[in-house]
């Protein structure tokens, strides 16, 4: 890579002032080297300055050199040195014959160099070490203004859209771009317009980043990309300067495109919340005159990708800077199956491998989360000497991410193990019994993840959309299974209901709050998202604005759900109360059953 031309001229700069200065130390010890002098005694010496001969000398602490008259020698000037000797009389016997003397020569001169200028020069290159750090990475800190933008050039992006999947409407809105960067006379000759910018919304890790470098890629233009928090800076103004440099760095190689990653640590609504960022704020306004002035004929795309829309400024989102929102959203089951199949490209597979019952297995999961199934099935291949991915093993992987990492060595007391066991299987029955509930997949009392001592895998057989009231009722049911089967074997309940209790009752918060589900309340929504549809979930429940008394019905509405839900289930697992304790049996020494072994159980042919 080159050097930048200012830090080249910096450090030579540096190095002439220290070559001067050598060379200057080095001429004056030369000057006195290639004098003749002769090492006299004391005493020669001063019969020499008592017989008029001596013309002038220069005493330091340790020597005296001196010069002896042109007439008193055969081959003038001569000079001598000799041991300086503690002689207070040596001043007044100098000043009564004429002689000339001085206290400074070579030696003075090097001391005080060494006192005065090495320190300074040890305190110029401490600060200039620490400019260098300030500025790291773009020069020093001169150039600190300068935009840390990454410049990857067409050869040097190798993604194509066949790379990215399951996530095909955005690929048809992007590859509008791509015709425009190729050929935008296409549309400029009718009096069109490719828009200015392209922002991209989506979850995280459905592959926002991704997608803008297969859009460079495809196009085979110069790719800019830079996070948003890389414009903010603890110095005012910098953040402005280098969005400045970055769109005349972008016009210097259209046609070609900026990718901002996470937006939203930049384009921050201006003037919310307690305190304000004025560095952000102006970082900001630079930007959206950037984008104002910009010259969309002038080959340069504009893409960004948030994950949080709702709290960019307004400003941003108008046309003629962001004119399109392009959604990338988690994939479906068709989706999620070719981000299998293009991520086990590089794994080896065995026969039995069934992609499409892992496609089934992970819903919800965005791309990374499937790319992150696929490694580790990969890695408990490995740790179990297989040549091949298996089956099981990817099952196991989801497992994995899904409920977390199995913890065979936390040993549970029979009691605990038989409690346990009751739990999941009260679950189990419960979803069993369900027609809305998801199918059970597996139930274990392994212990998983951080206080996980058993769990119960339900996997929907189709991609949900939608979930009517029942559903939800019936998904609440199913929580509280675990907690009313403790309750009718052993008359009481324990803590290991707790993760339950949360979600019921964070289900049952959403359908009075959110859904209007409500006879008392009625249809009528009381809190106010802050999250996008694709962010929404059920933990994220925000406080909404109404009156005390409000409030109050919300409490009893939600009792009264759960509570019915869980009389619900009581009711079911007494009609199934047998079948609960020989299930319990056998997932007690099996320690895993499936949910084929469970129907087998309650219902057998």
């Amino acid at each position: 890579m080159a050097r930048d031309p200012q830090q080249k001229q910096t450090q030579f700069s540096i190095v002439y002032l220290l070559l001067a200065f050598w060379a200057l130390i080095l001429l004056q010890e030369a000057y006195f080297a290639f004098q003749h002098l002769d090492e006299v005694p004391y005493s020669q010496f001063k019969t020499w300055v008592t017989d008029d001969k001596v013309d002038e000398v220069a005493i330091t602490d340790q020597t005296i050199k001196g010069k002896l008259k042109p007439d008193q020698v055969e081959v003038p000037p001569q000079w001598f040195q000799t041991v300086r000797v503690h002689d207070p009389n040596l001043v007044e016997l100098l000043e009564e014959h004429g002689v000339k003397y001085a206290g400074v020569v070579v030696s003075t001169l090097w001391k005080d160099v060494a006192s005065w200028v090495i320190p300074i020069l040890i305190f110029a290159g401490i600060w200039y070490w620490i400019f260098r750090k300030l500025g790291q990475g773009q020069g020093g800190f001169m150039r600190i203004g300068q935009s840390k933008a990454k410049i990857y050039v067409e050869k040097e992006i190798p993604i194509r859209f066949s790379d990215v999947a399951g996530v095909d409407e955005a690929k048809d809105e992007l590859k509008e771009v791509v015709a425009f960067l190729k050929t935008p006379e296409r549309f400029t000759r009718i009096g069109g317009r490719i828009p200015k910018g392209i922002l991209l919304v989506g979850p995280p890790g459905t592959g926002k980043t991704l997608l803008a470098k297969a859009v460079a890629g495809e196009a085979g233009v110069p790719f800019f990309t830079i996070s948003g928090s890389e414009f903010v800076e603890m110095f005012v103004g910098v953040g402005a300067a280098r969005v400045r440099d970055l769109f005349e760095q972008a016009k210097g190689k259209a046609p070609c495109i900026i990718f901002i990653d996470e937006l939203d640590a930049l384009g921050k609504a201006r003037g919310t919340g307690p305190m304000t960022h004025e560095e952000r704020e102006q970082t900001l306004n630079q930007l959206l005159v950037e984008m104002d002035g910009f010259d969309t004929n002038s080959g340069v795309v504009i893409l960004a990708a948030t994950n949080r829309p709702e709290i960019l400024d307004q400003a941003l989102q108008r046309a003629g800077r962001f004119d399109r929102q392009v959604l990338v959203d988690r994939p479906d089951r068709k989706g999620r199956q070719d981000i299998l199949s293009l991520h086990v490209k590089a794994v080896t597979l065995a026969p039995d491998v069934d992609l499409e019952n892992i496609a089934a297995m992970t819903p919800g999961m965005a791309g990374a989360d499937l790319a992150n199934v696929i490694n580790e099935a990969a890695l408990l291949a490995v740790r179990r000497e297989r040549d091949a991915v298996t089956q099981h093993d990817l099952e196991e992987a989801v497992e994995r991410v899904v409920a977390g990492l199995e913890k065979r060595n936390r040993v549970l007391r029979k009691a605990e193990r038989e409690r346990v066991a009751h739990h999941e299987v009260g679950h189990a029955l419960v979803a069993l019994s369900m027609p809305g509930a998801d199918p059970v997949q597996k139930i274990s009392i392994v212990p998983r993840g951080v206080a996980a001592l058993g769990y119960t895998l339900q996997l929907p057989a189709e991609d949900r959309f939608l979930l009517t009231k029942s559903e939800l009722e019936d998904r609440i049911a199913v929580l509280l299974g675990g907690r009313a089967a403790e309750e009718l074997v052993y008359g009481e309940v324990s803590t290991g209901a707790h993760d339950d209790l949360v979600k019921a009752t964070q289900v049952a918060k959403q359908m009075v709050k959110g859904y209007g589900m409500s006879k008392q309340l009625g249809p009528v929504a009381l809190e106010e998202s802050e999250h996008p549809t694709f962010l929404k979930q059920f933990e994220h429940a925000s406080p909404g604005h109404y009156s005390e008394e409000t409030a109050k019905e919300i409490d009893r509405e939600v009792r009264q759900i759960i509570e019915t839900q869980q009389s619900r289930a009581k009711d079911i697992l007494k009609v199934y109360n047998e079948k609960l304790v020989e299930a319990a049996k056998v997932l007690i020494d099996r320690e895993v059953i499936t949910g084929e072994e469970l129907h087998a159980i309650v219902l057998p042919s």
